[in-house]
């Protein structure tokens, strides 16, 4: 489903990711240690359909209303094996029923596709273009004042937690090549001191004739130092910013 949004929701979307999320059904998963749901009958695949009489379609509807009932107990009804049963449940003083709700990859229809090694080029480099396409339309956001995305720009503190927390070498090496596609189209910005400054420069003199003076290109190194550096600090600096802020809201 191909959904339009406005700019200004876009930058909404890029600070909340679930600003735009799928909604799916409460279906009982599993449960906590001393989960209260599960002691008053609730089971495993179980489907919730309603608190206290309230029909509720969605996971995220449930913890909502939870929320108003905390350290009461509320009548949850559920849907088994096509029969809805009506069931007390005393919720904790956080508003939980203690249930963990079921993968939401059963909701999905999943192809694995393997390549052999000759195979696996083509389609590299078919991946590797795309992951460029996309890089470039979220580059130009940055200059969007209605997206705020220059805000979201991050140093080594943002690189590092994009990574997963227990390794994956799948996940490490996707992030990895797209680290290097991201530096690699960087380095071809015509900014001095970057090889696309240095490409600029030649191609003034292929056009020209005549090659820049050594006081400008000294000035024009010193320019593209401090353009580099000031990224530097500033993409370092938001990611220390935004770690006080939300230790702050914590």
């Amino acid at each position: 489903v191909n959904i339009h949004i406005t700019d200004k929701q876009l930058g909404a979307l890029i600070k909340d990711p679930m600003f735009i999320a799928p909604r799916f059904p409460f279906i009982a998963g599993g449960f906590s240690e001393g989960s209260p749901a599960k002691n008053a009958g609730i089971q495993q695949g179980d489907k919730l359909i309603a608190v206290n009489d309230s029909s509720l379609a969605f996971f995220d509807q449930f913890k909502s209303t939870l929320e108003k009932h905390k350290n009461q107990t509320v009548a949850v009804t559920v849907l088994r094996d096509g029969v809805t049963k009506n069931i007390e449940v005393p919720l904790t003083e956080n508003g939980k029923l203690g249930i963990y709700p079921a993968s939401y990859d059963q909701y999905f229809e999943f192809e694995t596709k393997n390549y052999g090694f000759i195979a696996a080029i083509p389609a590299g480099i078919t991946k590797g273009v795309q992951t460029l396409k996309d890089y470039l339309k979220q580059f130009k956001l940055i200059f969007n004042s209605e997206t705020e995305a220059y805000k979201e720009v991050g140093g080594f503190m943002r690189i590092g937690s994009i990574f997963p927390g227990s390794w994956n070498w799948q996940a490490f090496w996707n992030l990895t090549a797209f680290l290097s596609i991201m530096l690699a189209f960087l380095n071809i910005l015509p900014i001095p001191a970057l090889d696309g400054g240095h490409v600029t420069f030649l191609l003034y003199e292929m056009v020209t004739g005549r090659k820049p003076s050594d006081k400008f290109l000294e000035y024009a190194q010193i320019a593209g130092l401090i353009i580099l550096f000031s990224l530097i600090l500033y993409a370092n600096g938001n990611d220390i910013y935004q770690f006080i802020i939300k230790g702050f809201m914590k």
